[in-house]
């Protein structure tokens, strides 16, 4: 094992190669999800230190060209706020490699949104819904805009950005219930869903493991009335297991990343939408690549210290482990 990173990709020193680039355009949202903000919002990023659109695809280029990225998804806070988003598509879409290219999004605006995005370059879109109850979407996202998702996910799927993934967050308490009727949906529009364990990433502090309901619950919750067998396919570091549902070919996942971590094989390496570049959602340090673009410096240099911070990457996020501390940034300042 050599000292230093590698100087031809983005490795690190437990033999991971991160290929797939999250980047998040803004951390503002037009929903209020307990999970990730609090009713009232957040303090926003001023503008001024914000990534500007030449800068986010300079970004991306170079980590397409010098350190290897083959995957990059746009994310946010609610990255349809982004006003240059399509733009910022369709340059991405431009480079050399090509990357194959996503987005998370709350799905409101993608009814507008989509075929323009599909038309730029973007390959395929996740979207966010943890009910179909639209008074229980209301409370969970102080916002009645359960009609907007929907209608989100029909465009996405007729522009054909597809598969067209539906992510589900369930709560204790709140809407577990829902396993069951969030898949039936999902089976009957064609999206592949995915529950997602609820992560430490809230601003409030206010996690809690009692509060959140495991892979194996939901898993549980599932087999109530669907019969669920392991994907034979190679999962590779895709962050979600997967699972034939009554034989296939539909799939449902569920994205263990509390009880079932998926660390050893993580891909990832992720941007901010100030220019800090993190190693791991739940890292404590940032590398701050906006100050080398300002500062004029070339792109090798600013390769070199997006090399430096993936090399230094943890074996795992640690949230077992006593000395764990939640990052500093929520979720929707990280970008997912």
């Amino acid at each position: 094992m050599t000292a230093t990173p590698p100087a031809d990709a983005l490795r690190d020193r437990y033999g991971r190669t991160a290929v797939d680039l999250r980047v998040s355009l803004t951390d503002r949202c037009n929903l209020r999800c307990t999970y990730c903000m609090p009713a009232e919002g957040l303090p926003w990023l001023p503008k001024p230190e914000l990534l500007t659109d030449d800068e986010v695809v300079r970004l991306v280029g170079i980590a397409v060209r010098l350190l290897g990225v083959r995957q990059v998804r746009f994310t946010g806070g609610e990255p349809l706020l982004r006003r240059g988003i399509v733009d910022i598509v369709s340059r991405t879409a431009e480079l050399e490699p090509r990357p194959r290219i996503s987005l998370t999004s709350n799905g409101i605006g993608l009814e507008r949104s989509a075929a323009a995005l599909a038309a730029a370059g973007l390959d395929r879109v996740n979207v966010s819904l943890d009910t179909l109850d639209r008074e229980r979407f209301r409370r969970l996202a102080h916002r009645d805009r359960l009609d907007d998702t929907v209608a989100g996910l029909a465009a996405a799927a007729t522009a054909g950005l597809t598969p067209v993934k539906v992510n589900a967050v369930l709560m204790r308490g709140v809407n577990e219930d829902e396993a069951v009727p969030l898949l039936r949906f999902a089976l009957e529009h064609g999206y592949q869903l995915r529950f997602i364990e609820q992560m430490p990433l809230d601003p409030q502090h206010g996690w809690s493991r009692d509060d959140m309901v495991t892979a194996d619950e939901i898993l549980a919750l599932l087999a109530t009335e669907f019969a669920l067998s392991p994907d034979p396919a190679p999962r590779g570091a895709a962050p979600a297991q997967t699972w034939l549902v009554d034989g296939g070919p539909a799939k449902v996942g569920v994205i263990g990343s509390v009880t079932r971590p998926f660390c050893g094989d993580c891909d990832r390496t992720r941007l901010t939408a100030d220019g800090q570049v993190r190693a791991c959602l739940f890292a404590t340090t940032e590398t701050d690549l906006r100050a080398l673009l300002r500062a004029g410096e070339p792109d090798e240099t600013i390769a070199d210290a997006w090399r430096a911070t993936m090399w230094a990457k943890r074996p795992g996020h640690g949230i077992d482990d006593e000395t764990f501390l939640q990052p500093p940034r929520p979720m929707s300042a990280i970008g997912g």
